[in-house]
């Protein structure tokens, strides 16, 4: 059988395609793409997103699209969208890894107990839901001895990890700890603040090779804001995690954030308050996403709804804060020596802080390697030598 995929969203959509992908590999079906003049695959499999109502369109149209292309494919719909499908498979008692990607998806957790006014997720992944402690390393294993270096943790919310009375910070630190042929090294997925404590500071603190960034669901600076979200923190606890996080791993740390512009009842001075917020702390890794209904959570009838035209230019001006922080955190390493991954090309990867860098010569995918910038530009670092 012949099968391609198409994936939105998320790293963890992205973790859990690429662990479908592997496991129709090891079943002996073929994996073929669906860019360019292909034959029509006997199956395609979407998983799709619903983070935001236009997620969920733009997912819509790419399956509709998908039907009328291929009329004879099965389209076989997953992932956090109404009216999914289980993926059947065939059995095999190893841990298939997949081939396509430089750097492995690592899924420990699903479902989160959240009740975010604007969330829809929880009412797609369910409750939460760790993978047991040993089957997350015996993957993370199985990764490794296929030449992987670079684990990335996802989960719906990593900070409810909890396997055998052990959470996030204790598999980290075993994640971090793996004995390999060479150096690996693990990186997190995005962390919800308020839950997320100061153990998981102290994993960093003692593995060098988990990678300086942190990416928070922020969504916003400004209590008020905060409180009609219906988010568990104040923007003081998030404040105090951060400055502890670059007092602890020092000025390398890259910090990151998603954040939603115009949620029904902020004000000019609530936005002022979020732009400021990722000033003082060089937030220099922005998701921003203007404010848009969805259907079946509580923010979608709240009242103070802003018009579309406020909600694209609050985000439009906190995407501008972003590039321009990220820009600078990248000058900062100008001259310096950074570790990278390298991508399928063998001339580019990112560093552990994740900045894109070009390499002046090939390297063998998947590799780690050390490089000197001699160039910035933008947010994308350049290296003379290897």
């Amino acid at each position: 059988m012949t099968v391609a995929f198409k994936t939105f969203g998320c790293r963890l959509n992205r973790a859990e395609a690429l662990d479908l992908e592997a496991r129709h590999r090891a079943a002996g079906h073929e994996i073929v793409p669906l860019e360019g003049a292909v034959p029509c695959p006997d199956l395609i499999v979407v998983r799709g997103c619903s983070v935001t109502a236009k997620a969920q369109r733009d997912c819509e149209k790419e399956i509709e699209r998908l039907r009328i292309r291929f009329p004879g494919a099965r389209v076989l719909v997953t992932g956090c969208l109404p009216e999914t499908e289980t993926v059947p498979l065939g059995g095999t008692e190893t841990v298939p890894v997949p081939l396509a990607t430089s750097r492995a998806y690592l899924k420990i957790q699903d479902g989160c107990s959240g009740t975010c006014a604007f969330c829809i997720v929880p009412q797609f992944r369910g409750r939460p839901v760790s993978v047991p402690f040993g089957d997350v390393l015996a993957r993370a294993r199985a990764f490794l001895d296929a030449g992987f270096r670079e684990l990335v943790v996802t989960g719906c919310n990593l900070v409810l990890y909890r396997s055998e009375g052990r959470g996030l910070a204790a598999l980290l630190s075993a994640l971090a700890e793996m004995e390999t042929p060479s150096r690996h090294r693990v990186r997190l997925g995005s962390l919800e603040p308020g839950i997320c404590d100061a153990a998981v500071l102290d994993a960093f603190a003692a593995h060098p090779n988990i990678c300086r960034f942190i990416h928070l669901s922020l969504q916003s600076g400004s209590d008020t804001v905060l409180r009609r979200m219906n988010r568990p923190y104040a923007a003081e606890t998030v404040a105090r995690f951060c400055s502890e996080a670059v007092r602890r791993l020092g000025p390398r740390l890259s910090l990151g954030a998603d954040v939603i512009a115009g949620f029904p009842g902020e004000t000019e001075t609530d936005h002022g308050l979020t732009r400021d917020f990722l000033s003082r702390h060089v937030f220099s890794n922005l998701h921003v996403f203007p404010y848009s209904e969805r259907p079946g959570t509580p923010a979608a009838t709240m009242d103070g709804a802003l018009p579309r035209a406020i909600r694209l230019a609050r985000a439009h001006e906190l995407e501008a804060l972003g590039r321009a922080q990220r820009a600078a955190f990248a000058r900062t390493f100008l001259g310096q020596a950074v570790e990278v991954c390298v991508e399928k090309d063998g001339l580019h990867g990112w560093t552990a802080e994740y900045l894109p860098c070009k390499l002046k010569g090939p390297a063998e995918r998947r590799s780690l390697v050390s490089v000197v910038v001699d160039r910035v530009e933008g947010d994308t670092l350049f290296s003379s030598a290897r």
